[in-house]
């Protein structure tokens, strides 16, 4: 037959009795190659045949008791391998597929967008580790290192405890309405802080300001001048006695010009800071002049959304 094309013998016959020896089986025939598609030619009836999945032809148990070498005694075809192919329309195709492997656009994308969470996500915790132990620092055994039962009168004349701050974070600030420059700017930069953290964390944060100049703050004097700040700050005054041992248990520094004359002007020396207090009244942190309010702000809020106790938000 010119139905295919011609194949050595040879060739063949040692392929076929090669996969027959892996079965088990002695073939010593001859070996019939079967073709379908791509398009081959056909020297005979110059037609065209597919030859796609070219097999060769091995035994079966019907064809075992085939005479050996016996023209004709085909057999079912049996493929070498059960992979499937992979077609590509290109060359260009294949030789991409070929170079990327088993990467592709979407696994990248992933890959790093899950690397980029895994680093902002250790970054937070490393943060929120480092606050929880400042806060636990802080804190006193049995006496508290900063803070402590006190018991003033607010601007609005009305009696005012430690207790009265527990609840929400208190951020507190001494000084004295009378400053000509430090105060003033802190006490905006308190406003500042307030109002960034109602954004975010909502009403969580207590601001009270203590004066250390009881002889000329009364309650009418804070109320008239915190009014041009923010109308949540919390003014508190009291006796020299009661802000001299409320100054030492925020270990606050403060100092007075001796021998002042009824209606002299003076300046007080004070420290600079604001004190943040937890829900529990236990010291956290001190925020210095060198911290602008968004970043003071930013760290209240964090406080905040570390904290896993009761908080008033009214």
């Amino acid at each position: 037959m010119a139905s295919f094309h011609a194949v050595r013998p040879s060739a063949w016959t040692a392929a076929a009795r090669s996969a027959a020896r892996s079965n088990n089986v002695a073939y010593n025939g001859p070996v019939r190659r079967t073709f379908n598609t791509p398009r081959c030619f056909n020297a005979s009836s110059k037609r065209s045949y597919s030859c796609e999945n070219a097999r060769i032809s091995l035994p079966t148990a019907s064809t075992r008791a085939t005479p050996r070498g016996q023209a004709g005694a085909w057999i079912q075809a049996r493929p070498f391998s059960s992979t499937p192919c992979n077609y590509y329309k290109t060359v260009e195709e294949a030789k991409s597929r070929y170079r990327l492997g088993p990467f592709s656009m979407a696994s990248a994308v992933l890959f790093f967008a899950v690397g980029a969470g895994l680093i902002v996500y250790f970054r937070y915790e490393k943060e929120r580790v480092q606050r929880q132990r400042i806060a636990e620092q802080t804190k006193g055994v049995g006496r508290p290192k900063v803070g402590g039962d006190f018991s003033l009168v607010d601007h609005n004349g009305n009696k005012f405890t430690s207790e009265d701050m527990k609840g929400k974070y208190a951020l507190v600030y001494f000084g004295f309405t009378h400053c000509p420059d430090i105060c003033p700017e802190e006490l905006d930069k308190m406003a500042e802080m307030i109002d960034e953290v109602k954004k975010v964390a909502g009403n969580t944060v207590r601001p009270v300001f203590i004066t250390c100049d009881p002889a000329r703050d009364t309650p009418a004097v804070m109320k008239t001048y915190l009014r041009e700040f923010h109308p949540d700050i919390i003014g508190l005054t009291g006796s020299y006695d009661d802000i001299k041992n409320v100054c030492k248990k925020y270990r606050v520094y403060f100092s007075t010009p001796p021998d002042v004359k009824p209606g002299q002007d003076y300046l007080v020396d004070h420290s600079i800071y604001f004190y943040l207090m937890d829900p529990e009244g236990d010291f956290v942190e001190a925020l210095g002049r060198n911290q602008p309010a968004p970043q003071a702000a930013k760290i209240i809020i964090n406080h905040v959304g570390d904290w896993r106790g009761k908080l008033d938000r009214d």
